[in-house]
């Protein structure tokens, strides 16, 4: 019992390496509508003479993300947690080359692969044949395709329904045939949002087994759930997110195990504790300070931006 809860609280540990993600100062601004009173209030005169004139709609900036840093090692899986609107979904698209941040950077030793974008699926074909693009998408040659294709199949788990057209999915299914596809290609960098929570114990027990060879080939992870279960399950670091700023990285366990109090505070509407437990989470975080330094051979590895 005592092994299997530590196995629980750390996750499957593995030696790390070196820096594999940078993420030094990033924000993320979009300008969008908003019928707020208050944003009335707050806009120009400009702003609000041609809303009353051709009823332009009245817009603010909305920050996302709000000047997160962090380093990322190789044989890491970390964990993003927080509500929605927190930025969790935000951060890893920018981590992975798919928005490119409003100010700050993202440096990487590797290109990204985000679940789901790498491998681009077609509703109208079969889950079989939009395994055979999916590989070739990712630079699998049609042998590597043709090798690793029984073992996707397994992964995902989704029987018979293989072989009929991926619009007759769940969106639970199509998610665990994504997440089967990508895994295949043994990725440098893998992002996986909210995928993992669709499956039967069965598949969390397999997809764990594929994240861990990926971390012990030098590999790094990034989990974004809302379960944070899950984060204490499959990771062994946890960064949280409120309102797009980082309040807490640490061990998964104990970050997950905080944020989950903290919601269920919320959830049953005591501010006061709540509000307690946030700050408690905020006054234990330092934010990490990065002093990147041009030509990183100097620091033992070679980082560099790759988009």
């Amino acid at each position: 019992m005592g092994a299997n809860a530590d196995a629980v609280k750390k996750g499957v540990e593995v030696t790390l390496g070196e820096p594999s993600v940078v993420v030094d100062g990033v924000h993320q601004v979009y300008r969008s509508e908003t019928t707020d009173r208050n944003a009335r209030t707050r806009a120009s005169w400009s702003q609000k003479l041609a809303h009353v004139l051709v009823r332009r709609p009245i817009k603010e900036d909305v920050h996302a993300v709000d000047g997160v840093s962090f380093v990322a090692r190789t044989g890491e899986s970390i964990g993003i947690l927080g509500l929605n609107g927190s930025g969790k979904s935000t951060l890893l698209r920018m981590i992975a080359g798919v928005e490119p941040p409003t100010a700050g950077q993202v440096y990487a030793r590797s290109q990204p692969t985000l679940l789901g974008v790498s491998a681009a699926l077609v509703p109208d074909l079969t889950g079989m044949r939009n395994i055979q693009l999916g590989c070739l998408a990712m630079g699998l040659s049609p042998k590597e395709t043709k090798a690793v294709t029984p073992a996707i199949v397994e992964l995902a788990g989704i029987g018979d329904s293989v072989y009929r057209p991926m619009r007759t999915y769940s969106s639970g299914m199509g998610a665990r045939l994504r997440f089967a596809i990508n895994a295949a290609s043994r990725p440098d960098i893998l992002l996986i949002d909210e995928a993992l929570g669709t499956g039967d114990a069965t598949f969390k027990k397999k997809s764990e087994e594929v994240l861990t060879e990926i971390r012990r080939d030098a590999g790094t992870v990034f989990i974004v759930s809302h379960a944070a279960q899950t984060i204490e399950e499959m990771c062994t670091r946890a960064i949280w997110l409120h309102h797009g700023r980082m309040i807490a990285d640490g061990p998964a366990y104990d970050t997950a195990r905080a944020y989950r109090y903290w919601a269920w505070k919320v959830a049953k509407g005591e501010t006061e504790e709540a509000a307690r437990v946030l700050q408690k989470t905020m006054d234990h975080f330092t934010p990490v300070e990065l002093d990147l330094i041009d030509g990183s051979e100097e620091r033992g590895h070679v980082m560099h931006r790759e988009w």
